[in-house]
């Protein structure tokens, strides 16, 4: 426990010590751009899953800060963690080299959420005058615990660009990265969003639909109280294929997607694929206040651009009938981009305790930074949207 004058900075070892309305009012204070994955439900889900412990190497070391009157005026989701395994902010390099050099990496200290490479405020703060102060002194308390903990570094991984701008000046070096978004510019309907392609990218949209569909495949949405325990054995089943294949061992269990169900099932949305009456795949999203947010997919039958159809088009569709600002995928995928997902960029923080190790990889930040401005500028170029107008096209 530490004390910044006359609040308390306290150490929760689990979402079950901490109130879940007060938790919820810093990381959600605003309806209008609710994110999923900072709520209480979401995170204690995944304790209680069994996920997210000392034994997956995700041990809790929320920080939560408390004014005189007790009422939690700020807040940190914190793990100390083993390894880095499902993070998506990549630094097995990092550790290479520091064991190579003699150091230990691990454990390390890590603010995010687990499994998750979803954007979002980090430092969850009630707003208010004292907001950055606020902000700044639970930045702070996490320094002062990575080097109580004797931890080679504290990361925090996906933060909003405006934490990501303001707190560098505490010692946290910048990093960027990138994912694809679709971004909804009013569209009435899916045909209006494809009216907005060049045109051979609008007949490859409409050619792949077509494909997907095609062996008498169907497409369900099913959100809140009809998503039942059948919804979730399947998407399970759709999820252990995937997981098995990309990462060897899924993070999750089929424990927590029934938590999740209990917990959110109306920020649930199951795109389900069936064929001759059974389901075959499936998407799981998580309805934000701005945003629908892509989570997991997987497949028991392999169909041809069955992927692009329930993970993407479906994703638009949804967010146009229910004017979402915004559709996010996931990590990864410049297979994304010809579906109309641009790429937009991503941040990091992470300060490091080894002044030396540190400046190595501040002048190794210094030059990926760059490269992925440039890389992200590039891949902007080849967006599928129309750069003439619509009868120039026609002409051409």
């Amino acid at each position: 426990m530490t004390s910044t004058g006359t609040a308390i900075v306290r150490i929760a070892t689990s979402m079950a010590e901490i109130d879940a309305a007060q938790w919820d009012a810093c990381a959600n204070p605003d309806p209008a751009r609710f994110n999923p994955f900072v709520t209480h439900a979401f995170l204690n889900a995944l304790e209680q899953a069994g996920t997210v412990n000392r034994r997956t190497g995700w041990l809790p070391q929320h920080l939560v800060l408390e004014g005189p009157d007790g009422k939690i005026a700020g807040a940190m989701p914190c793990y100390l963690k083993g390894h880095s395994r499902g993070e998506y902010v990549f630094d097995w390099a990092w550790a290479d080299a520091y064991e190579r050099a003699g150091g230990t990496y691990y454990p390390k200290l890590l603010c995010a959420v687990p499994f998750t490479p979803v954007p979002g405020p980090r430092l969850l703060v009630r707003p208010g005058p004292e907001q950055h102060n606020v902000e700044r002194t639970l930045a702070a308390a996490a320094i002062t615990l990575a080097k109580k903990l004797g931890v080679s570094s504290l990361h925090i991984n996906f933060l909003t660009e405006g934490e990501w701008q303001r707190l560098p000046e505490l010692g946290f070096l910048q990093r960027t990265d990138q994912q694809f978004h679709w971004h909804n510019q009013g569209y009435s309907s899916f045909d209006d969003f494809l009216a907005s392609l060049a045109s051979r990218k609008r007949k490859a949209v409409r050619r792949e639909r077509a494909q997907a569909l095609a062996p008498g495949i169907t497409i369900e949405h099913v959100t809140g109280a009809d998503i039942r325990e059948e919804h979730w054995d399947a998407f399970f089943d759709f999820y252990m294929d995937t997981g098995s294949r990309k990462w060897g061992r899924p993070y999750l269990n089929r424990r927590f997607f029934s938590l999740l169900g209990e917990v959110m099932a109306d920020r649930c949305l199951l795109v389900m694929a069936k064929r001759q009456g059974r389901y075959i795949a499936g998407a799981l999203n998580l309805i934000g206040g701005d945003c629908l947010y892509g989570r997991y997919w997987g497949a028991i039958e392999h169909h041809p651009c069955l992927h692009f159809e329930v993970c993407y088009y479906q994703a638009i569709e949804y967010a146009i009938a229910n004017k979402l600002p915004r559709v996010e995928a996931g990590a990864q995928g410049e297979h994304k981009l010809a579906r109309g997902y641009m790429p937009v960029p991503t941040y990091s923080l992470h300060w490091i305790a080894d002044p030396n190790f540190r400046r190595a990889v501040a002048r190794y930040l210094e030059e990926e930074r760059r490269e992925v401005a440039e890389h992200r500028d590039i891949l902007a170029t080849y967006g599928p949207y129309r750069k003439v107008a619509p009868e120039a096209e026609e002409a051409c």
